[in-house]
Order: C-alpha cells, then sequence, then structure tokens
C-alpha cells in the first residue's frame, strides 16, 4: 500500500484501498487506518487535524478515536470503521476487509 516512511507523524494520508477510501495516522512506529469519511456530514476525515483526542473532521469539528472510532465530540454520534493495518519490512498494509470497531 504505502511505505511507513511515506506517513508524517499524526497527519492524516488519504488512500483508497480496494475501492474504499481510507485515512492513515501514523503514531510513532504504529499506523492508524480509518474510513475516510466523517459519519455526521459525509466529508473526507484525511482533511482535517489530528490531535490527541484522534482525528477531527475539518467541516463541523467533530473528533473521532484512533482506537475504536468513536466520536467523542458532537455532531457526530456514530463511529467510523476502523481497518486491521499490518506492517510488515517498512511497509504498511491495510486490510479493509478486516474491521477492528
Amino acid at each position: 500500500m504505502c511505505a511507513l516512511s511515506d506517513l508524517d507523524e499524526r497527519k492524516p494520508f488519504a488512500a483508497n484501498v480496494d475501492d474504499v477510501d481510507v485515512v492513515l495516522v501514523r503514531s510513532g512506529e504504529r499506523v492508524h487506518a480509518l474510513a475516510d469519511v466523517c459519519s455526521h456530514a459525509a466529508v473526507s476525515l484525511s482533511e482535517g487535524d489530528v490531535s490527541r483526542k484522534g482525528i477531527e473532521c475539518w467541516l463541523h469539528g467533530s473528533c473521532f478515536d484512533l482506537e475504536t472510532g468513536k466520536p467523542s465530540s458532537l455532531p457526530a454520534t456514530e463511529p467510523v470503521d476502523v481497518y486491521a493495518v499490518d506492517i510488515r519490512d517498512g511497509d504498511v498494509f491495510v486490510d479493509v476487509t478486516v474491521t477492528t470497531n
């Protein structure tokens, strides 16, 4: 999919995996993969900002936990999908058939 070195620390990275839009967020040597769509407004989360709370939607400010996909602030009330990530030999692989939430 991409190299771990292609991802900037805590900066959203938009990708498409098997026709599924995904946002990747690197945190140290770990990578989180979430559906790249806000469950409230259906806009790309990859255009938002990453904070200690998670990834924040740029339109209305809903924040989604990187581990669970659950919103921690309104107006979103529904979680977004979180996908399984595997890092092998410095490369990042996302399995969009496996959700972890």
